[in-house]
């Protein structure tokens, strides 16, 4: 079966507004033949006459007049649809969605979304927490619009990939521990540890840094949420390794932070797919690469 256009809708709506097929024709633009030609057609689509003549003036019958009064609703949902479409198109709104592991979305986008919502309120971004391979499989399956991932990372066809942000690892401390100048992989490794578990970079990242020094240490506890594992070293249970944000702010007095010897970097990277040429991503990226930091 066929669907009834909205042109022809439109047009059995001007005429019951205007009275008039000529009218209608006028206000519409059309030939008068392609005005009648609308109504027979909608008139043999529902089996029954829509408009009848009184003393010179056209107007609705009973089954015109529900036509009519559900044609106007279509209308105007089929125009917010289109004006919808349009603030997305030009990028004065629209759905962004972006993945990113805990740390990041808790310390990095805090600030860039509240850029955003200074400059286009009307761009909903979406979070979603995945691991960085979780994030690029995503984003190759076109579920995301935009990935923060750790580097180093294989090259994925299709997607664009390039470093974001470079922060130096860190010691995190119970402030009533007396650790010595420098906090080495040896010094470290005898210690209660809270690391991160295996899903993450940052894990593989540490465990290259202890070994560097012939280490191996079996952490207390491992798990994938930076902020339970500063609650735990504040609370004086294990120490931590963890990214340090030059933006963000500093940990809880109970906590202290030491620089690593020799020096650990996280590098994070912005990955998006080739080609993505919607406005509202380009936005959503804008205020992330004035968040990146080398």
């Amino acid at each position: 079966m066929r669907e009834i256009s909205l042109d022809r809708l439109r047009t059995l709506v001007a005429i019951a507004d205007l009275g008039s097929f000529a009218e209608a024709a006028r206000a519409l633009n059309l030939a008068p033949p392609t005005v009648s030609l609308h109504i027979a057609d909608l008139e043999a689509r529902v089996g029954g006459a829509l408009l009848s003549r009184s003393r010179g003036r056209i107007t609705p019958t009973a089954v015109g007049e529900t036509l009519v009064e559900r044609a106007r609703r279509l209308l105007v949902d089929a125009q917010q649809a289109l004006d919808d479409v349009q603030r997305q198109v030009q990028g004065l709104a629209g759905r962004v969605r972006v993945g990113a592991s805990t740390g990041v979305i808790a310390q990095l986008l805090p600030q860039a979304l509240e850029r955003l919502g200074q400059r286009h309120p009307g761009i909903d971004v979406q979070v979603a927490v995945l691991t960085s391979q979780e994030t690029l499989l995503q984003l190759a399956a076109g579920t995301l619009d935009i990935g923060l991932i750790a580097l180093p990372q294989l090259p994925v066809k299709g997607l664009d990939i390039h470093p974001w942000r470079r922060d130096p690892v860190m010691a995190f401390l119970p402030a009533r521990w007396e650790p010595p100048a420098v906090v080495t992989p040896a010094w470290l490794a005898d210690q209660p540890l809270i690391l991160n578990d295996s899903s993450t970079r940052l894990s593989r990242l540490t465990a290259e840094w202890f070994a560097s020094d012939g280490q191996q240490p079996t952490p207390r506890i491992q798990l994938n949420y930076n902020d339970a594992i500063k609650s735990l070293v504040a609370a004086g249970y294990g120490a931590t390794l963890l990214p340090h944000e030059a933006s963000t702010p500093l940990p809880d007095a109970r906590i202290s932070m030491h620089a690593l010897a020799p020096p650990l970097w996280r590098q994070l990277g912005i990955v998006h797919r080739a080609g993505d040429s919607a406005r509202a991503t380009a936005h959503v990226l804008d205020v992330l690469w004035e968040q990146g930091v080398e």
